[in-house]
């Protein structure tokens, strides 16, 4: 096997498995097989990101099948391309094909990374309560029944069915406050009682 065989053999490899993955990302082909790499152990390794560690900031691995087939791709594509049209001795195109594997690898990682960004925020209990938030009934309560009431929550517009704490009819638009939350269903008083 020539050195350009071997370069043509890692492209092939590198950009089939990336088509692969890409369909069965993206179109949900499904593989009969569950493959996995033989440095699977390696992905696990060093559980929390820091220096020296196999995985990025929130988890991603380094050494994932993306990073990896792109690696395979360019640097068989590249040390092809100049062992069979450049005079370059045979150990300066396999760093040239190296060096710009791990660059393109370095670059679909970065890209990913920003993708599956992990935020290092936890989510807290305290935070999604609805016990004591604002809002305005979007559908009015009758006489001991049940309405909707719209409030913001955290950035995000949100409906909660809601009956009021004496049984007395609320109008569509009043502003409330919801004093409790059982079964599914948020009791409210007027905002006005709160702020007289």
């Amino acid at each position: 096997m020539t050195w350009s065989d071997f370069y043509l053999l890692c492209f092939f490899v590198g950009f089939i498995f990336s088509v692969l993955s890409f369909l069965g990302g993206a179109t949900h082909i499904h593989l009969p097989a569950r493959w996995h790499l033989p440095f699977h152990s390696a992905h696990h390794a060093g559980g929390m990101a820091g220096r020296g560690s196999m995985h990025a900031r929130g988890g991603l691995s380094w050494f994932n099948a993306m990073t990896i087939m792109t690696f395979l791709a360019w640097f068989g594509g590249i040390g092809y391309l100049l062992s069979t049209h450049s005079r370059l001795v045979a150990m300066v195109a396999l760093g040239i094909a190296v060096v710009s594997g791990v660059i393109a690898a370095s670059m679909v990682f970065k890209f990913m990374a920003r993708i599956v960004k992990v935020t290092e925020s936890q989510m807290l209990d305290w935070d999604y309560r609805i016990e004591g938030t604002v809002g305005a009934i979007s559908s009015p309560i009758r006489q001991d029944g049940t309405g909707e009431m719209i409030f913001e929550q955290r950035g995000v517009r949100k409906s909660v069915a809601v009956r009021s704490e004496d049984g007395q009819p609320l109008p569509n638009g009043t502003e409330v406050a919801i004093t409790r939350y059982e079964n599914g269903i948020a009791y409210v008083k007027k905002w006005e009682e709160f702020t007289s």
